[in-house]
């Protein structure tokens, strides 16, 4: 089995059925290979599937180093030369919140539930099989924003409007709290940008996927 290449699962009919595009797809049971225009054992087509889950899977990353970016400076605001120096209560909060963040938000939150549903999504993107929006919008699809269960797109959702509206209340805190908080969350999204690219590596190592990717049931 080539890395990335989507498990599959043989039928009563002798066919068996494989992920790829977001959908069950159709194989030939006596090659094991899907209907498609490109061979998925092919130099090309394994080209063509890498860059399309490299995009969904790195544009995440993007989205997050972007915003670590942002907060970074302000995380070390405090240390910087002529700036009010913290108390010791605030430095140990400082100190406790990057920790807090990384367990809650890098360990519980990013490494265990949304890299490997980032990773697992992005393998179901394949230019040529996949509908244009979802790879268009392939970091969005491999969040589980659209095109994925009900429970998934509520959990995604909330999620995201739920760091929005944490992110404006932040920004009203005064010195040195904001500061602290911003310090975990680029702790917190460090960790979690790390376990995407690990989760993405270990499956084009294994060919494994590392989760469900909680697509929408057929109709």
């Amino acid at each position: 089995m080539p890395p990335y290449a989507p498990k599959s699962g043989v039928l009563a009919n002798g066919k068996s059925m494989a992920v790829r595009g977001g959908e069950l797809k159709s194989t030939n049971d006596s090659t094991g290979e899907a209907q498609s225009p490109l061979s998925p054992l092919s130099p090309l087509s394994r080209f063509i599937q890498l860059s399309s889950s490299l995009y969904g899977t790195g544009g995440v990353m993007y989205i997050l180093i972007k915003a670590i970016r942002r907060v970074y400076p302000i995380a070390l605001e405090p240390f910087a030369e002529g700036a009010i120096p913290m108390t010791q209560l605030q430095l140990g909060a400082y100190i406790a919140t990057c920790l807090w963040f990384a367990y809650v938000e890098g360990y519980k939150g990013f490494q265990t539930k949304f890299a490997p549903l980032v990773v697992s999504r992005s393998l179901t993107i394949e230019l040529g099989l996949s509908k244009i929006h979802h790879l268009l919008l392939a970091p969005l699809y491999s969040m589980g924003l659209f095109h994925a269960t009900k429970k998934r797109m509520i959990v995604s959702w909330s999620v995201s409007l739920g760091v929005a509206a944490i992110v404006v209340a932040v920004k009203k805190l005064p010195y040195p709290w904001r500061n602290i908080i911003d310090a975990g969350v680029v702790a917190g999204l460090s960790w979690g940008c790390l376990s995407i690219l690990l989760h993405y590596i270990k499956a084009l190592v294994t060919g494994n996927s590392p989760a469900d990717p909680a697509l929408p049931k057929k109709d």
